[in-house]
């Protein structure tokens, strides 16, 4: 099968099970992440099929919508390839990807597996994540979790464990600092620093004009 008719073929598997999606992991989610990191794979020495079907297949099965599960999307992703006959080399590439590739994982400090078509992945993955995108993401998630917008008393927590940033259920303003905000540092090609910037830029800006809304004085 052509590689091509295989990146067709992932698209409409994507669209169909991600019909359902919250907002903010839905199939416009994964549509920008695949643009990101054609734009970003476009710069770096990678193999463009893994990094394409790395994107499209990094959400899955996002483990917050499967009781935390981090095994089906990986899973999914395995038996969907295999029915492409893509090679079992890419499938495992792939695979890795997705397991390995989420800001919780980072958390853990007992990374096994990198490569360079994953820090295209990731980096595309994390510039949705920032910018006025990125924003809008926090706050749609934020409404489908039931979760207060901000809470003065409830302070940030800058050093959360994998476990704790699974299970945190703070304001979505808190997300900023726990999260957000730590995505320019963490990225890892040149393209991704240089667009991580600016939306970077853009979340200081809004949360500086969010307090000044909060206090009344603007």
């Amino acid at each position: 099968m052509s590689n091509s008719l295989i990146i067709l073929n992932t698209i409409d598997f994507v669209k169909k099970e991600l019909k359902d999606a919250e907002g903010g992991h839905d199939w416009f989610h994964i549509e920008r992440v695949y643009k990101n990191a054609l734009n970003i794979g476009r710069h770096e020495s990678v193999d463009l099929e893994v990094v394409q079907l790395g994107a499209l297949l990094h959400d899955i099965a996002d483990s917050k919508f499967h009781d935390g599960d981090e095994t089906i999307g990986p899973k999914k992703a395995r038996e969907f390839l295999f029915q492409q006959n893509v090679s079992s080399e890419v499938i495992e590439h792939v695979v890795k990807i997705i397991a390995n590739m989420s800001f919780s994982k980072s958390l853990d400090k007992n990374i096994i597996f990198t490569s360079p078509e994953l820090e295209v992945v990731q980096d595309a993955d994390r510039l949705d994540a920032v910018g006025a995108i990125g924003i809008a993401r926090a706050f749609n998630y934020g409404g489908f979790k039931d979760r207060a917008i901000y809470d003065p008393e409830i302070t940030p927590n800058l050093n959360l464990s994998k476990a704790e940033y699974k299970n945190s259920t703070a304001p979505t303003i808190n997300h900023f600092y726990e999260k957000l905000l730590l995505l320019r540092d963490k990225m890892n090609t040149k393209t991704g620093k240089r667009l991580a910037e600016n939306r970077h830029k853009f979340m200081m800006q809004y949360l500086e004009q969010f307090y000044s809304e909060w206090e009344g004085e603007k």
